[in-house]
């Protein structure tokens, strides 16, 4: 049986592959090809209609008319829109090519009334692709009324066009396909409407396995939450961040003010008292509840529940020592975050507090290095990194949790799925660059997204901000990361995928990093 894949999915699919060097024009070609193949298969040669949108599914569309074409098809296509705004680059040269072919004749209807009817035995829909959401609207509408008015066999490319590839809800209208070709793996939208969807068909189109097995930029992609015109102060997010002792003021500062860097509303950090004032001095922009006392104690707990109840997320370890006190209190306030239901973070001194048979209702992520990680559940790691990945696993399984295993390699586990990280650098072992990860994780889970997307957005985003610092200079500390940040997500918004992994991934040779991790 084929696997399910959500927009989602295959929108961090396609940017991890891009990241990996497999470009969209390459992926569209692949794409088109195997619809041209299955129509080739299927039909002598015969009167086709292409009726193509300006996103990447009509890109599809466009290159499947090329190939037909040149196999002897007597080929029509029809854009829907006006040339100049295709959306997606691909689509744009695949145009540019098309429209100046002898072979193929094409049409632009620009507004509802110039679609064309096109007598055909085959018509492709390449017109709305997945992840499209609201009520489909004219032209496409009207095209799609058209393509459904028609008598000849029908082939919807990926998803039939107006139906939600997610939940297979009808968008208004819908084309009604004998066949849909759908891309990579089926969508469950695909299997709650076979009225329309037809025959299923699933093409490979050479997205390399690696998209889905190592952290990308398409990964951080997905928990990149985009500003409303009417957003509110909290709509994006309150951390609650519990660290400090005496010595360690710099470790929650650098956790607080990493979660400002994904774009949280507000950030909270609970310390002891003295080390509250010191942390004060450093910014205005955090909110310092100051806790009596020099270390964390089970008396802090009564202060600590108000701000638990009014916070989305939670940090808990940066710079807190292993006072008894302290340790004891660990214990008690993480237990407190669970029962609240809140989802929590939970690093350094805080991970050695906690008992083996701890549960934590899939709501954590623990971020262990491999110390940590021995001292938590008294294992060792094996050299391995795939023997590695399965031990983290089944110990994120037991804690019903998820673990972010540091190291050259990062491994994310939340007991079912393994996902490593090669983002990052030898300059990174310096202090404090685990405490700017903690902020990013705690960051992306009070924006509402799972602890296993938060972490693993984090692992990468976390490794290629210190990826891109050391391009400057030999040394860094972790405030270099934190200036970083921003234009990592810079790249990925602005959809320069290639760019970012012309700085990061091209620099590195993974299969070395894992030959010399495995000895």
């Amino acid at each position: 049986m084929s696997r399910i894949f959500y927009s989602s999915d295959i929108r961090r699919i396609e940017v991890n592959a891009r990241f990996l060097g497999l470009s969209e024009l390459q992926m569209m070609e692949s794409a088109g090809r195997a619809v041209a193949d299955y129509i080739s298969s299927r039909f002598k040669p015969c009167r086709v209609a292409v009726y193509c949108g300006l996103g990447g599914n009509g890109g599809d569309g466009l290159v499947a008319a090329r190939y037909l074409a040149s196999r002897g098809f007597d080929v029509k296509v029809v854009l829907v829109g006006y040339p100049d705004r295709i959306s997606h680059r691909g689509t744009r040269e695949n145009w540019f090519l098309v429209s100046r072919l002898n072979t193929i004749d094409t049409y632009i209807a620009s507004d509802s009334l110039s679609i064309p009817k096109i007598e055909a035995e085959v018509y492709i829909d390449a017109l709305l692709g997945v992840g499209v959401r609201g009520e489909v609207k004219p032209p496409i509408s009207e095209a799609i009324g058209v393509l459904n008015g028609m008598k000849g066999f029908k082939i919807s490319i990926d998803v039939p066009s107006g139906l939600d590839s997610d939940t297979g809800e009808i968008l208004g209208c819908a084309v009604k396909a004998d066949t849909t070709i759908t891309i990579h793996g089926v969508k469950p939208g695909l299997r709650l409407r076979p009225d329309y969807v037809g025959e299923i068909v699933v093409v490979d189109v050479g997205i390399p396995r690696e998209t889905e097995l190592y952290a990308g930029p398409g990964d951080l992609r997905i928990v990149i939450k985009p500003r409303k015109t009417k957003s509110h102060k909290g709509d994006y997010g309150r951390v609650l961040v519990i660290g400090g002792s005496e010595v360690f003021t710099g470790a929650p500062t650098l956790t607080a003010l990493a979660a400002f860097e994904v774009g949280v509303d507000l950030v909270v950090v609970a310390a002891p008292e003295v080390t509250g004032l010191v942390i004060s001095s450093y910014t205005p922009n955090l909110i310092v509840v100051k806790l009596p006392g020099g270390h964390l104690k089970k008396s802090h707990l009564d202060v600590l529940k108000e701000w638990i109840n009014r916070c989305d997320s939670v940090a808990i370890g940066p710079g807190l020592g292993l006072k008894e006190e302290t340790i004891a209190a660990v214990q008690l306030i993480v237990s407190e975050v669970v029962e609240a239901r809140k989802p929590i973070v939970i690093d350094a001194d805080a991970l050695k507090a906690l008992p083996r048979e701890s549960k934590f209702k899939r709501l954590a992520v623990l971020t262990p290095h491999q110390g940590e990680f021995r001292i938590l559940t008294g294992v060792t790691l094996p050299e391995r990194l795939v023997d590695r990945g399965v031990v983290v696993s089944e110990w994120a399984e037991k804690f019903e949790a998820v673990i972010l295993l540091k190291g050259p390699v990062d491994i994310i586990s939340d007991g079912k799925n393994i996902r490593y990280n090669f983002t990052g650098n030898p300059a990174m072992t310096v202090g404090g660059t685990g405490d700017v990860l903690t902020g990013l994780v705690a960051g992306f889970l009070a924006q509402g997204f799972s602890p296993f997307d938060a972490g693993l957005a984090a692992a990468f985003l976390n490794g290629a901000a210190g990826d891109l610092a050391v391009e400057s200079k030999p040394y860094i500390v972790a405030t270099d990361l934190l200036d970083h940040i921003k234009a990592v997500i810079s790249y990925i918004l602005n959809d320069e995928i290639e760019t970012l992994s012309s700085k990061i991934l091209a620099k590195k040779d993974l299969r070395r990093i894992i030959k010399e991790i495995e000895g």
